[in-house]
């Protein structure tokens, strides 16, 4: 069943961007009509949790308010390092190829942002229809980004497919593992629970149920960890595919650094409208970017140049923002955020998976047992 929305309407560079632009409508968040939410439908006539369920560890990272604000910087800074996921945007990305007509926006930016969230959320928080046929719309998509060249500076790499088992894999890595860090980094525990690293024992299943996800997309079943140990061999395997070069940005079929173009672009079609939208990436990205790099693994910032005082910089920002963390997570500032990142839709999965999650870790403090595991 499809959506029943009207066409999206083009957003023109001088168009005043309202309200209504920021929050969006029902046809940017949907793709298949209202996502099922988990619990939501039926399986061999058991309610279907989807891929995860409630009393996982996924989704105590995924609903804990703090993911509201710092996943999308941790998921960019990570994927930023990932060569084959760079190349794809390089050359792929509808944004990109807006920016080298001298049409893009940062408004743009900010609903391929929201765009983004309203594919993950069904697949973390529906039923099991639910996030498979979003899997499968995103497969679609992605068979049609492929590239010969990942980096002219290094062409030995070869190419890539976005839809490949490769690169399905890292793309499901690269959006849940910094969920993690971040977590551990920025969850506050109620008012005065301060974040703190996860038990080895729960980053292991953290990793076991990452497993579903990384299915789900077709990652190669041979090379799908189920430890934190198997998970940092992972990336040594792949190590020549991280990191950072001059020439990683360079479109193949014109030679013009992709990322300039947005700047340009950007800074061409802006109008007083769009300081709105600035404010709200200076936050997730800006404030929030330098200590969500710190909270990454040491291979992330390096994969970004860091120097070694700025790594150490970045280290201290991660402890630095904490008081401000803890006023991000505070319900109405959560709340608002929530409905301008995730999208109604988004608001709706993450509030029903929460009762469910908070039930069964209630039923499980009542019989005496371990919150997980």
């Amino acid at each position: 069943m499809t959506s029943s929305a009207p066409a999206r309407a083009r957003i023109t560079p001088e168009q005043k961007i309202t309200r209504e632009n920021l929050m969006g409508s029902e046809r940017r968040w949907r793709r298949f009509g209202a996502p099922v939410p988990a619990g939501g439908s039926l399986r061999e006539g058991t309610p279907d949790y989807g891929i995860f369920g409630p009393g996982s560890v996924m989704w105590e990272l995924i609903l804990h308010p703090s993911t509201i604000f710092f996943h999308h910087a941790a998921q960019q800074l990570s994927q930023d390092v990932y060569k084959p996921i760079k190349a794809g945007i390089r050359d792929g990305e509808p944004i990109v190829r807006k920016a080298a007509k001298g049409e893009f926006t940062i408004f743009d930016a900010f609903e391929r942002l929201q765009r983004g969230a309203a594919m993950h959320l069904p697949m973390w928080l529906g039923d099991t229809e639910t996030a498979e046929r979003m899997a499968g719309h995103l497969h679609k998509i992605h068979s049609h980004v492929t590239g010969e060249i990942i980096d002219s500076g290094t062409p030995e790499l070869g190419g890539y497919l976005a839809s490949s088992p490769r690169e399905s894999m890292w793309a499901g890595i690269t959006e849940l593992h910094p969920m993690l860090r971040a977590y551990e980094s920025f969850a506050f525990q109620g008012m005065f629970g301060s974040p703190k690293r996860l038990p080895d024992d729960v980053r292991d299943q953290f990793v076991r149920e990452m497993a579903a996800y990384l299915r789900l997309h077709g990652a190669p079943e041979e090379e799908i960890p189920s430890t934190m140990e198997e998970l940092a061999a992972l990336y040594e395997t792949y190590d020549e595919y991280f990191g950072h070069t001059p020439t990683i940005s360079i479109r193949p079929e014109d030679g013009q650094n992709y990322e300039t173009l947005l700047r340009e672009s950007s800074k061409k079609n802006i109008n007083s409208s769009h300081f709105k939208i600035l404010a709200i990436f200076g936050l997730i990205n800006g404030l929030l970017g330098k200590p969500v790099l710190g909270a990454l693994p040491s291979k992330t910032r390096r994969g970004h140049g860091l120097s070694e005082r700025a790594d150490r910089g970045a280290l201290r920002a991660r402890v630095l923002i904490r008081p401000v963390a803890w006023i991000l997570q505070r319900g109405p500032i959560e709340r608002y955020f929530m409905r301008l990142l995730w999208g109604e839709d988004g608001v709706m999965l993450i509030t029903s998976a929460r009762e469910l999650h908070e039930k069964t870790l209630d039923e499980r403090r009542r019989r005496g047992e371990p919150r997980f595991g």
